[in-house]
């Protein structure tokens, strides 16, 4: 008698890391920042896939129980969720509070923290923003590691913490499975940049669109900028940097900016420091890399025609832009944020780097898995 044929086994379940929003939870300590607080609700609260799906999940929970906490400002927030929340974590972010205690005084951790933190998981993303990292710092999560923090308490937090390699120029450092900002706005932009490394540049740009923030600031960019504003009647460089971003591809001097805005090549020069925070160079360079990940992302082009569209001129000096901004190889870039992208690319990119990489002033590693160690 002929054998039944088999019923086929069930597929396997999909990873459910796969399928499920990633999830992000907020610690608010006594005396949190109501600005740093929502910072991550705004960010990853607005981040949606192709099909409109929420790719994160933001929970907000406090150290100690349920209940209202209190903030640095004239009124407290009730939180719904204790300190187990932190627990169910991808990503745990620590946001800036006046009230510490310890871990800024004397580098010890308190007790009701270090019991929260008991909660969290191997292999979670850290994240803190502006004096959030010296709770990391106390928790030992920093040792070794490269970090920042707002620049006024950058010397404090170095005294206390000699073991972390401080840098407190950068607007944030990304280390991988641990990410440090410095205070206020520095902390959207390094939300940002989680979103973009975790789904690329089309979704993060979506967000800074709908938040209304520039969609990239590169975490070298200085924090403090003396003069950040023109005085007041003086003319700005915007229309000559929306004419440049025009013209990526084609070569740009500083005279020919200057000319945009009929100004001396010298004040030029003053004029767009003191309202970008960095010089023409490497404002250009920042955009054309910007330029170079959208089309890697989003486009089968060569490397050769990307060089060429974002303005490096050849693929050796793309590759060697990439690797010194973002610590990768624009096909080992491709090959992240793109399903089947860059299949026929130059087999060289893919030994220029490794994502393991770190910039001197930015600390940025790429190639990590989200909320992996």
């Amino acid at each position: 008698m002929a054998t039944p044929p088999r019923t086929p086994a069930p597929a396997p379940d999909p990873d459910p890391a796969r399928t499920r929003p990633h999830r992000v939870v907020v610690l608010a300590l006594d005396g949190v920042i109501p600005f740093e607080l929502g910072i991550a609700q705004r960010i990853f609260g607005r981040a949606r896939g192709s099909a409109d799906e929420p790719l994160y999940t933001v929970t907000t929970c406090g150290a100690v129980a349920p209940g209202p906490v209190a903030t640095n400002a004239d009124f407290a927030i009730l939180v719904e969720h204790g300190p187990e929340a932190l627990g169910e974590a991808d990503t745990v972010v620590v946001p800036a509070s006046y009230e510490i205690g310890s871990a800024f005084e004397d580098g010890t951790l308190p007790g009701d923290i270090a019991s929260a933190f008991a909660h969290i998981r191997p292999g979670t993303r850290l994240v803190s923003i502006c004096t959030g990292s010296f709770v990391l710092a106390a928790a030992g999560l920093l040792d070794g590691r490269p970090a920042t923090t707002h620049w006024s308490s950058a010397d404090h937090f170095q005294r206390l913490y000699p073991r972390v390699r401080v840098d407190p120029h950068v607007l944030f450092v990304d280390d991988g499975d641990v990410l440090t900002s410095a205070g206020v706005a520095a902390g959207i932009d390094l939300c940002l940049h989680i979103v973009r490394r975790d789904h690329g540049t089309a979704v993060a740009n979506e967000v800074a669109r709908g938040t209304l923030v520039p969609p990239f600031r590169d975490g070298g960019q200085a924090q403090y900028i003396a003069r950040p504003l023109p005085e007041p009647r003086q003319a700005g460089t915007g229309a000559a940097r929306a004419w440049a971003l025009a013209r990526l591809h084609e070569p740009i001097t500083l005279r020919d900016m200057a000319e945009r805005e009929a100004m001396s090549v010298r004040t030029f020069t003053r004029r767009f420091r003191e309202e970008a925070g960095i010089s023409l160079g490497q404002w250009l360079v920042h955009q054309r890399v910007e330029r170079a990940r959208q089309l890697l992302e989003s486009t089968d082009l060569s490397i050769d025609r990307i060089a060429r569209d974002a303005g490096f001129g050849t693929a050796q000096s793309l590759r060697a832009h990439l690797q010194a901004v973002l610590g990768v190889a624009p096909t080992a870039y491709r090959r992240t944020f793109r399903v089947n992208g860059g299949a026929t690319e130059d087999a060289r990119d893919t030994t220029a780097g490794n994502g393991s990489g770190a910039t001197a002033r930015t600390g940025v590693r790429t190639g990590t898995t989200p909320g992996g160690r």
